[in-house]
């Protein structure tokens, strides 16, 4: 069984959330999401709209995603692909080269976004109106 990992907020879920773990989960088995806890969130100086816990039931309706893991810190990465045996992680490519690192435990993949859509837009498009 090939299983593959990613992370993210997965804040104000969109179509390019949606492409980037079914093209994820289209490469294996077994597709894990490690979703950014609120304390994470504002370590990074990022304050999500939904709570880590209203997040990760969303995520986990997710046809594409078989298991939701709490992110909770940068460094947490290889701990997650050793405890649970993964093949490939997989990243947007706005992360292109930031876990190459990871190239010692799995592969590592880059998969093109969405073109036109993000959070970060959407949040900005809304504080328009």
């Amino acid at each position: 069984m090939k299983k593959i990992i990613t992370y993210g907020t997965f804040d104000l879920l969109h179509p390019g959330h949606i492409t980037l773990l079914r093209r994820a989960k289209e490469m294996g088995d077994y597709l894990i999401v490690g979703v950014s806890t609120d304390e994470f969130n504002r370590k990074k100086n990022k304050e999500a709209y939904h709570h880590f816990d209203n997040r990760k039931v969303i995520v986990e309706a997710i046809r594409y995603v078989d298991k939701v893991i709490p992110e909770t810190n940068w460094d947490q990465k290889i701990d997650d692909i050793i405890q649970y045996d993964i093949d490939l992680f997989v990243m947007g490519n706005d992360w292109d080269g930031e876990f190459d690192f990871l190239k010692r435990y799995c592969d590592v993949i880059y998969l093109p976004r969405t073109k036109g859509i993000s959070s970060s837009k959407i949040k900005k498009d809304r504080l328009l109106d």
